[in-house]
C-alpha cells in the first residue's frame, strides 16, 4: 500500500504532510521521500518556518512498516531501511528553519522520534508515545539520539525498557518533548498557527542561527545514526526479531 508525502507553502508557512493507509507507518520509501520534501523546503525561501503533520486523527506515526521488517533479508537491504529514519532526522536537524511538529495521534517508536527532531511539537491529551521497538527484538537505536536530546537520559531509558507501554502526552509534555498539549484538535491547530505566524514574519536568518545553536553537539549524527541503523538491521535478521514481528502482526 502505497503512502504519499506533499506540501505547500502560504503566508511564509511551509506545511509537510505524510500519510500512509496503515496508521502513518513508514515504509523506506516514504521516508526518503519525507526527508527529501524537508530538505525541499529548507531550501525554499518562500518558507520561512516548516510545519510537519500526518493525515487521520487516530495516529501520528506508527513507526516502521512490519510488511517491510519482516521482508528485510540481509543486512545491506536492512541498512538502507533503517538509514530512512536517520535521513528524516538529519534533514529535520540540518534544516535552517524552525521545525513545528503537528501531534495529532499517537506515536510509537521512529514517530517518537520525528517528533522528538522538531524544533517545538504541539500534541493532543490523546497523543500517548511509546518506543517499542524492544518488544519485537531491537531498540530504538536510530531514533535514539533525537529522544534522549529531548526528554534526557533518565527518561529515555524509561521509554526504552517498559517497551510495552504507553506514555501519556503529559507525561511527554513533562518530560520536554511536547511543548505544547492542547483537549482537542481545533485547539492544537489554533495555536500553530499562531507560533507558525509570528515565525513567518520572524528575522529568518536569526533563526537560522538560532537553530545551529540549538542543535550544537549533534555534528556526528550522520554517521552516528548511520552506524546505528546497522544495529538495528542486523537484529531484525535474528529468528528472534522475525518471530516477534510476525506475533505483532497477527495481533494487528
Amino acid at each position: 500500500m502505497e503512502g504519499t508525502i506533499k506540501s505547500e507553502i502560504k503566508n511564509g508557512i511551509g506545511t509537510i504532510t505524510f500519510f500512509h493507509p496503515q496508521s502513518n507507518s513508514m515504509p523506506g520509501i516514504q521516508l526518503r521521500n519525507l526527508a527529501a520534501e524537508i530538505e525541499k523546503l529548507g531550501k525554499d525561501d518562500n518558507a520561512k518556518v516548516i510545519v510537519l503533520q500526518s493525515e487521520g486523527e487516530k495516529a501520528f506515526c506508527a513507526g516502521a512498516s512490519f510488511d517491510e521488517l519482516i521482508s528485510i533479508k540481509d543486512i545491506d537491504t536492512g541498512l538502507k531501511f533503517f538509514s530512512g529514519f536517520a535521513q528524516v532526522i538529519n534533514a529535520m536537524r540540518k534544516a535552517p528553519k524552525f521545525i513545528i511538529a503537528r501531534v495529532q495521534g499517537k506515536a510509537v517508536g521512529g514517530g517518537v522520534g520525528i517528533a522528538s527532531s522538531a524544533d517545538y511539537t504541539f500534541a493532543v491529551n490523546d497523543a500517548s508515545i511509546k518506543l517499542s521497538e524492544l518488544a519485537v527484538g531491537i531498540g530504538p537505536f536510530v531514533v535514539g539520539p533525537a529522544v534522549e536530546r529531548k526528554v534526557g537520559t533518565s527518561a529515555f531509558c524509561q521509554l526504552t525498557i517498559n517497551a510495552t507501554e504507553w506514555q501519556t502526552a503529559q507525561w511527554a509534555k513533562e518530560k520536554g518533548l511536547y511543548a505544547e498539549v492542547f483537549a482537542s484538535a481545533e485547539d492544537m491547530d489554533k495555536g500553530i498557527a499562531t507560533l507558525a505566524g509570528k515565525l513567518a514574519t520572524s528575522n529568518p536568518e536569526a533563526m537560522m542561527m538560532l537553530k545551529k545553536i540549538m542543535w550544537e553537539g549533534t555534528e556526528n549524527w550522520d554517521t552516528l545514526l548511520v552506524e546505528r541503523a546497522g544495529m538495528s538491521g542486523t537484529l531484525v535478521l535474528s529468528e528472534f526479531t522475525v518471530n516477534a514481528i510476525n506475533k505483532f502482526k497477527a495481533k494487528a
